[in-house]
């Protein structure tokens, strides 16, 4: 947790993009339970904290929802959470990240779920994460975290879809040119053959779009 701080700490002090590459993931933790590999939201927490300098917003992008952020910010409305992943109906966790889930009190309206089909070409992927960033873009945050799951990637042993380098690199590309200070948080993938590459892939992309 105290590495996502301090990568908070350099949004704050001006830096465009900072990673915090933390282990176990953390998404699925909620205010009082946790589940899902996870035991510490650190996107969550880091969100929360960067909340105090502005509005934020959490997009997630790993293969499982993240009910653990959606349910401590689903009262809320400066963090904005949003969300692309394996329907609930048939992949983890099963009881949360359905569409109409849209948050409740202050926060309905401030939560976006997008669950995808199991089987997804990367192509119509890329379509879901530029309605994602549409999304975001007319909510205005000041700080962006990305809660980035590798599971995506094709033969991944949890997910079903089949994002290859070339993919991640395009989202990469994508998500920079929003032009916000964003902070990346480390959460599933678990093909290790293949993870470090993507992960590489993912930032290069975004670094190409990062500098003029």
């Amino acid at each position: 947790m105290d590495c996502t701080l301090t990568a908070a700490d350099a949004l704050l002090d001006k830096y465009p993009m900072a990673y915090a590459l933390v282990r176990p993931p953390g998404h699925h933790a909620e205010r009082s339970a946790f589940g899902g590999f996870c035991y510490f939201n650190s996107s969550a927490v880091a969100a929360h904290y960067l909340s105090n300098k502005g509005r934020v917003a959490v997009l997630d992008v790993d293969f499982h929802h993240g009910n653990g952020t959606q349910d401590i910010f689903y009262s809320r409305k400066d963090v904005y959470t949003v969300s692309l992943h394996g329907h609930p109906s048939t992949n983890y966790p099963f009881f949360s990240g359905f569409a109409d889930e849209t948050g409740e009190g202050e926060g309905e309206g401030f939560n976006l779920n997008m669950p995808l089909a199991d089987t997804l070409t990367p192509q119509l992927y890329r379509e879901e994460l530029k309605k994602a960033i549409k999304a975001i873009q007319k909510f205005n945050p000041t700080y962006l975290v990305i809660a980035l799951g590798l599971d995506t990637a094709k033969s991944d042993p949890t997910g079903s879809w089949t994002l290859q380098g070339e993919d991640f690199f395009q989202n990469g590309a994508m998500l920079a040119e929003m032009g916000l200070p964003t902070l990346i948080v480390q959460e599933g993938g678990y093909r290790t053959k293949t993870l470090g590459q993507n992960a590489r892939q993912f930032f290069e992309g975004y670094y190409s779009k990062l500098i003029p």
